[in-house]
């Protein structure tokens, strides 16, 4: 049974799928925008020099001109050494440093801890813990093992969201989510916050699945653009939130806690967001998708057919009863799946990796980090208004493409301005547009291109491998402190590379969701078809003709 031939008679975005988007399944998108970069400014590292003991009752700021040496960065530019400090006798008057020839004076690391600049940050764990200079990489390392606890979690969230349905999925991670998000606020030590963070990490971006694959399984076929724009604005507006709240709160306790108390109200979602009758109707639970299907078509305004259970044949049925334990291993069963997979897997890791790189790239970029991280998601939100109608003319595949090649050609473009800052910043928001377009086209192509019985499996394997991306993203960043570009064109030419892979998969737009492996087999890969129009599937083609 299709559910896409169902659809159109009880309501393909109706006032149901409406208030559940609304009310239920854009707000679920914000825990994972919080949590998968408020460890940005938790772990913020301000600037900061050698704590004088001696000097302590001094104005900071003149006691670090007489007792921290210069230093010459790569780009050029000097600053005040960070992790040294001159070698004298700071018992004498300050008159006494007038005089001294700084030259001929040896350095030596700090003795007595630091002094930080908390004019940008209150408190991080950087400042509370010293987690500097020798332990530097602290905070890159703790972005490494939030990556590695994403990719875990992504592996068990395909197998519990096929397994015992979308609903149950969202609700379990975000219940993780919540616990280790709001212990995160009672670490004591670096250790204990690291740990807890990898529980949060194990939800992100997982617990983003179960509104997407919802969304997406609710609506009819002409309505899934509509709907992957409206989750990924809500995902904009995640982040540009976000950045409002780091910018108040500069406390990173408190901050954990803002970022993670307010979702507890969506535990009164329970009793408010279906199940995908999608999925019921996959695992042959018939009489539970009936009854949503009914009260989907009686909030709509319409009424399901009589003879609904009736057209389900008893082939269809006894399909639907026989429980298959699916597995990864039906993603490689055939050499069409198998390609499919293989690609949009790696395109998904270059999607991934690039947009987390970029975002965590932000408060790198030079001026007000608050404000970087905030452009870096506000212009997310413009390219929503040409990506819609490009998406509907151009198909998912040249709209991917076009995104991540032009998105990879402005961050290369960078090695020519690297000296200077406005247009390297420039070229950066066009880089962050460009793949925000292609993160948008990715899942819908995707979820459309999966079926029913293997998709929130398919789905997850593909971003549990994207997810590689995060855990060697935050490393490449770090290079970034003795070249600025380099990191932008490293992602820059995976991102090029991916645009090109994607003309190799078949046009899905006006397509039916393919509901088993079977259906999945009717669309092969589509190597020398790139400039074929999309084609509108002949059954939705025949239902729109009977309807005008």
């Amino acid at each position: 049974m299709d559910l896409d031939d169902v659809l159109p008679q009880v309501g393909e975005f109706g006032r149901y799928q409406k208030l559940v988007l609304w009310f239920i399944l854009l707000p679920g998108v914000f825990p994972c925008g919080f949590h998968a970069y408020n460890q940005l400014f938790m772990a913020a590292t301000p600037d900061h020099w050698c704590r004088v003991k001696e000097l302590e009752e001094f104005d900071a700021r003149l006691v670090r001109n007489i007792s921290i040496p210069t230093v010459v960065l790569l780009d050029g530019q000097t600053r005040f050494s960070q992790c040294t400090m001159y070698d004298l006798n700071y018992t004498n008057s300050l008159e006494f440093y007038e005089s001294v020839n700084y030259t001929n004076v040896r350095t030596v690391p700090c003795e007595h801890g630091w002094v930080y600049d908390k004019e940008g940050h209150e408190n991080t764990i950087i400042t509370e813990w010293d987690l500097v200079c020798d332990k530097d990489l602290s905070a890159t390392l703790a972005l490494v093992l939030l990556g590695l606890g994403g990719l875990l979690g992504n592996y068990f969230f395909g197998y519990v969201q096929d397994g015992i349905g979308r609903k149950p999925a969202f609700f379990i991670y975000l219940f993780i989510q919540c616990v280790f998000g709001t212990a995160t606020a009672f670490a004591n030590n670096f250790a204990t916050w690291t740990i807890f963070r990898i529980g949060v990490g194990f939800t992100v971006p997982a617990i983003l699945g179960t509104p997407y694959v919802l969304a997406i399984e609710l609506v009819g076929p002409r309505h899934r653009t509509l709907v992957t724009i409206l989750i990924n604005i809500a995902y904009s507006l995640a982040l540009v939130s976000l950045a409002i709240i780091v910018w108040v709160i500069r406390e990173w306790r408190l901050l954990a806690l803002a970022t993670t108390l307010p979702f507890l109200t969506l535990f009164l979602h329970w009793w408010l967001l279906p199940e995908s009758p999608r999925w019921l109707l996959a695992q042959g639970r018939i009489k539970e998708a009936e009854k949503i299907l009914l009260q989907m078509g009686k909030i709509n305004g319409k009424k399901l057919p009589e003879n609904f259970i009736s057209n389900l044949t008893i082939q269809d049925i006894n399909q639907n009863n026989v429980q298959v334990d699916y597995g990864i291993r039906h993603l490689f069963q055939s050499p069409n799946l198998r390609w499919k997979t293989i690609i949009v897997t790696f395109i998904w890791f270059t999607n991934t990796s690039v947009y987390v790189g970029l975002s965590y790239y932000a408060p790198a970029l030079g001026g007000d980090e608050f404000l970087n991280f905030f452009l870096a998601g506000a212009v997310e939100l413009p390219t929503y208004l040409f990506l819609w109608p490009a998406m509907e003319k151009w198909g998912r595949r040249w709209s991917l493409c076009v995104s991540m090649v032009i998105g990879g050609s402005a961050c290369l473009a960078t090695f020519l301005v690297q000296n200077d800052s406005v247009i390297t910043l420039g070229l950066y928001c066009i880089g962050k547009m460009g793949i925000s377009s292609s993160f948008v086209v990715l899942p819908l192509m995707a979820s459309e291109l999966y079926p029913t019985v293997v998709r929130g499996l398919g789905m997850s394997v593909s971003s549990m491998m994207g997810m590689l991306g995060p855990v060697f993203i935050p490393l490449v960043n770090y290079l970034g402190s003795d070249m600025l570009t380099l990191p932008l064109i490293i992602m820059g030419t995976m991102l090029v590379m991916g645009g090109a892979c994607s003309l190799l998969l078949p046009e899905t737009l006006n397509q039916h969701l393919p509901q088993t492996l079977q259906d999945a087999e009717k669309a092969g890969l589509d190597c020398f078809a790139c400039c074929t129009p999309p084609q509108l599937d002949s059954k939705i083609r025949a239902m729109h003709e009977s309807r005008f």
